[in-house]
This record gives structure tokens, sequence and C-alpha cells, in this order.
């Protein structure tokens, strides 16, 4: 894995996390009809993170386009979690937010 890469695989690895506990923390809210734009971003900023990591791991040829798509999904979560006062959309936001900002700077 090259050098470069080390800090935007963190990020991705915090927001993956954040991701998957706020995915399960949104399941558990009293009102989760309230919640499905948060859910379905989490699992899909989740499997895009794990996709990213994956790529930059094994030095894909693919791996701008990639942080293309996982700059563009976290910025989404992000956003989507930032309108929940819930401690774990905060918190998720917030990861999503570094992740995109971290990576952003492989592609720029």
């Amino acid at each position: 894995m090259k050098q470069t890469y080390e800090e935007c695989v963190k990020a991705c690895q915090e927001c993956l996390e954040a991701c998957n506990v706020c995915f399960d923390s949104c399941l558990n809210e009293e009102n989760v009809g309230m919640m499905t734009g948060c859910i379905r971003l989490d699992r899909e900023c989740a499997d895009v993170c794990s996709l990213a990591i994956n790529s930059m791991q094994s030095d894909s040829p693919n791996v701008k386009e990639i942080l293309k798509l996982l700059v563009s999904v976290c910025e989404s979560c992000g956003n989507e979690c930032k309108k929940h006062k819930h401690d774990h959309c905060q918190r998720c936001a917030e990861a999503c937010f570094n992740c995109a900002e971290t990576c952003q700077k492989l592609i720029a």
C-alpha cells in the first residue's frame, strides 16, 4: 500500500465504523420512519468506505475513480446525518466530512 494512502485509509475506517454505529442506532430510534434516508446512506457509505479501503490496499488502477465516488457518498451521508440531532448522527456526519476532506486530497 502506498504511503500516501495511509491517512485516507484511516479516515475511511473511522467513517465506516461511525456509519455502522449510526445505522444500528437509527434502527433503534423511536421514529424509525424518519430515519430511513439516514439508514440508507449509512449503509451505502459504509460499503463505499470498505471498497475504497480495499482499492487502496491493493493499489487498484481504479483507486482515483473509487475515491471520487467515496467523497461524493461521504458528503451525501454527512449532509443527511447532520440534519438529525442524535449524537450518533452528529458523530457520523463529522466522520463522513473528515473522510471526504482527507481523501479528496488524493484526487485533487
